[in-house]
């Protein structure tokens, strides 16, 4: 699914409106749709991506809930709208409670909207904690596939944070045909480095695993370092430790010092969704008074519109965009529609004859 959807069919006539059937999916139906669709899932995140740079999505900045009696804790909106084949409107609402971990559960939790749109009427809620981690992964691994292009592909990967989304980068790392002879892993937990070492043995990952504990030497030893860290603010700030060039998947936004960005050749998802909201893009435009450091965005290096130098380091921090969620999560809807298996809300909406 690597070509871009066609343009969107037309509005149908008020004579064929309807309400559509509203449809509750939770996550073991996500995960029965996702797992093993890496290949799949990356096409159609080009696809959307192509699809946002040709002007063809609406994608409104996040809007974040804080709250001052937790100051760690936030709930994120991410509204959107895709056109093509699978044209949808809808709204990602992803909270993020880092203070779970210490109870056990994960740290964030998300459900996905979908909206007709045609009526505007919803027709689905989706458990959407799997999908904003699939659309994450599928990101960075194109990321890493189209920023490789030109360079020796990578055979040492480094995690530099190793939960959840950790997990499913490595997942569709494999899954789109990456192999590794040394994985490195560095967590500022110690017992979450170990779980990640574990899940990396018992998914027959192939290669060395080696627990850093000073990331530096970590970021030093790999040709593809991933940062999938819940960091507020940057903790990375030697630019010396990056003079081999890799390849930085920098997940969490807000893991580099604005001077190590500066060195490298930075690609993001969305200039306006990537500079704001304190990540590392925003604090080098705060430091530099320009945007001059961004060369593009993904899209740009998929069309070819922007090369990636093989000998400065490259940097992809994607913001995230809610249409990336939209993509996969009709994807996911449609084949559970088509397979029958959608459980329906009967009697979801009602007062549906406007006079009574």
């Amino acid at each position: 699914m690597n070509a871009v959807h066609p343009l969107f069919s037309p509005v149908p006539s008020p004579t064929e409106v309807s309400v559509p059937p509203f449809a509750v999916v939770p996550g073991r139906q996500v995960k029965q749709v996702l797992d093993g669709e890496e290949t799949t899932v990356k096409g159609i995140v080009e696809s959307a991506y192509q699809l946002h740079a040709e002007g063809r999505t609406v994608n409104p900045a996040s809007t974040f809930l804080r709250f001052p009696d937790r100051s760690t804790a936030r709930i994120i909106a991410l509204p959107a709208s895709l056109s093509g084949a699978s044209r949808v409107d809808g709204l990602k609402w992803i909270s993020s409670f880092p203070a779970n971990v210490r109870s056990g559960i994960p740290r964030a939790s998300a459900v996905l909207i979908l909206n007709d749109p045609v009526t505007g009427y919803p027709f689905a809620c989706m458990e959407s904690s799997v999908i904003s981690a699939v659309r994450t992964a599928a990101s960075a691994a194109s990321a890493a596939d189209w920023l490789s292009r030109g360079r020796p592909r990578a055979t040492r990967v480094g995690f530099i944070g190793t939960g959840l989304i950790a997990r499913y980068i490595h997942t569709y790392l494999r899954g789109t045909g990456w192999s590794f002879t040394d994985i490195g892993v560095h967590d500022r937990s110690a017992e979450s480095a170990a779980g990640f070492r574990t899940y990396l043995e018992q998914s027959g990952a192939e290669g060395r695993i080696t627990v850093h504990t000073d990331p530096g030497q970590l970021v030093r030893a790999s040709d593809l370092v991933v940062f999938a860290t819940v960091a507020a603010t940057p903790h990375i700030t030697d630019p010396s430790w990056f003079e081999h060039h890799p390849v930085v998947l920098h997940i969490s936004l807000r893991d580099l010092a604005p001077e190590i960005l500066l060195s490298g050749t930075n690609i993001v998802d969305d200039p306006d969704h990537c500079l704001r909201a304190e990540t590392s893009p925003h604090l080098t435009e705060r430091l530099t008074g320009n945007r001059d450091f961004v060369h593009g965005t993904l899209a740009d290096v998929m069309s070819g519109r922007v090369p990636v130098p093989s000998d400065r380091t490259a940097i992809f921090s994607p913001f995230g965009l809610g249409v990336l969620d939209l993509a996969v999560g009709k994807y996911v809807y449609d084949r559970l529609a088509g397979s029958g298996e959608l459980a329906v809300v009967d009697d979801f909406f009602d007062e549906l004859s406007r006079y009574g």
